[in-house]
């Protein structure tokens, strides 16, 4: 019973419609999270909604040469 339950939140967490999966956060500069954003970083989108967090750094980090 357990197995199906877990079967049916995984269904239900990939075909939600604000779901990026973890390839669209990646290559937009941003982290997947499980919870919240840590300090310095906001919510850009979701990686599996409403439990990964795609999170993205408040400021862009600058290279100096």
């Amino acid at each position: 019973m357990g197995i199906l339950v877990l079967v049916f939140i995984f269904i239900s967490l990939t075909q939600h419609g604000d779901a990026h999966g973890p390839d669209s956060c990646n290559h937009g500069g941003g982290l997947c999270r499980v919870g919240t954003c840590v300090s310095g970083e906001y919510l850009a989108q979701y990686c599996f909604e409403p439990i990964i967090l795609c999170c993205k750094n408040l400021s862009p980090t600058s290279t100096e040469s």
